[in-house]
């Protein structure tokens, strides 16, 4: 259901078995009374929806088939709970919540203000902290790694860059191999850097392209060293304020669990997971609190609107527009794999027809962002259904019935 429509239960207005007849017969005129308000409400807002979609240059037909997509997997129970925001020619179209918090009875609703965990989308964000250093002077994307982390050497990682670091092509795995020994035990984020600094190479740095969360880790490390203060901080000064995205904290912050959605947990892939695995699944507060970088941010739709639209305006106004530029260029010209400096970009990158200039980036809680520059067209879609048990390849769906919405002009 949606968070724009909320429709009381039958059961709220009976609240005694005993009540007498005419006490009932009240209860009942005032719940068909407030369930006509929902409905008319809901009327209106399906109205006001394709109205802005009108004004922003989508066709309504099309942006509807996209809305009831997450409607009907909602319905069905496969979604727990979605928020969606489209922005187009720097409007918001839609920002809206489906489902509830939790899967358990009697949860609130998810709201398009709703905190989601949105796992690797966190790692353009932690990009950025990088990238306020370049721009003060205080990094260079060229530097060997080694510069920041002394510790970080032998067997090729002193020819590893900050720039092979943030484009995938630094030759780290993506997990340690004991990645689900340190959850287990509820390791510290120290002792995931102690592994990072020294796990194998898969290849020769800069010489070909693996998604590698280890290097996000590792820049995260290098901002702290540099800055001398911790990640979530910084990016609190330096990011999250200027950008004016009040709802994100790398780590849950001071919020409770139960405050922010839940997630569903992955049935299958190298992060399996079950509700057993309490102490360290991604419910718990032993990862909620971590706040790795390259997975652990909480936050909203909205705020990652703000943070792509800021993008789309070539980083302005926390760097300087040629930074801005180059963070959503491709690195990897040479290669096989295009990636921009924390950004997923690539033709059919984000649904099949993305354009090669569109940047974003995906979470496995369920999570999908990106903007396309040509169109200023802005899509963010949470759930909580990981990605490892969605075959269908549902967020993919929706981005592109947004897309076709938009036609294919600005």
């Amino acid at each position: 259901m949606s968070s724009s429509l909320f429709l009381p239960s039958y059961s709220a207005f009976v609240e005694d078995e005993h009540d007498d007849k005419n006490d009932f017969q009240e209860r009942g005129k005032a719940m068909v009374h407030r369930t006509c308000v929902c409905l008319l409400l809901s009327l209106a807002w399906g109205t006001a929806r394709i109205v802005a979609a009108q004004e922003a240059g989508m066709k309504p037909e099309g942006f509807k088939a996209a809305i009831r997509l997450i409607e009907e997997e909602v319905e069905s129970g496969l979604v727990g709970a979605a928020a969606l925001l489209v922005a187009h020619n720097d409007r918001i179209v839609v920002e809206q919540g489906f489902g509830s918090l939790s899967r358990k009875p009697g949860a609130e609703p998810c709201r398009s203000n709703s905190v989601f965990l949105v796992a690797s989308i966190s790692k353009p964000v932690t990009a950025m902290a990088v990238m306020r250093l370049v721009d003060e002077g205080r990094i260079s994307l060229d530097d060997p790694a080694q510069k920041y982390l002394p510790e970080f050497t032998g067997s090729g990682r002193e020819r590893i860059t900050i720039r092979n670091l943030l484009s995938h092509t630094s030759g780290l795995p993506d997990m340690l191999p004991d990645n689900i020994d340190l959850r287990k035990r509820q390791a510290p984020l120290k002792d995931f850097v102690a592994g990072a600094l020294h796990t194998p190479l898969l290849f020769t740095p800069g010489t070909g392209v693996s998604y590698q969360s280890m290097g996000i880790l590792l820049v995260s490390e290098t901002v702290e060293r540099v800055s001398g203060m911790p990640l979530d901080r910084f990016l609190q000064r330096e990011v999250f304020g200027p950008l004016k995205m009040p709802h994100s904290t790398m780590g849950i912050g001071k919020r409770k669990i139960e405050d922010t959605v839940q997630c569903d947990l992955p049935a299958q892939g190298d992060l399996r997971m079950k509700d057993s695995d309490a102490s360290w699944n991604w419910n718990s507060p032993y990862w909620r609190r971590l706040g790795v970088p390259w997975g652990g941010m909480h936050t909203t739709v909205g705020d990652i609107y703000r943070l792509l639209q800021a993008m789309l305006d070539k980083g302005r106004p926390i760097l300087k527009p040629e930074l801005g530029e180059l963070m959503v260029s491709n690195q990897n010209a040479k290669l096989d794999k295009p990636w921009g400096l924390g950004w997923a970009m690539g033709e059919n990158a984000f649904y099949d027809g993305s354009p090669g200039k569109a940047f974003g980036h995906s979470g496995a809680t369920g999570t999908l962002c990106w903007a396309d520059p040509e169109r200023r067209l802005v899509f963010v879609l949470f759930t909580n259904r990981p990605l490892a048990n969605d075959p269908g390849n549902f967020l993919r769906q929706v981005a592109k019935r947004v897309s076709d919405a938009a036609g294919h002009e600005r």
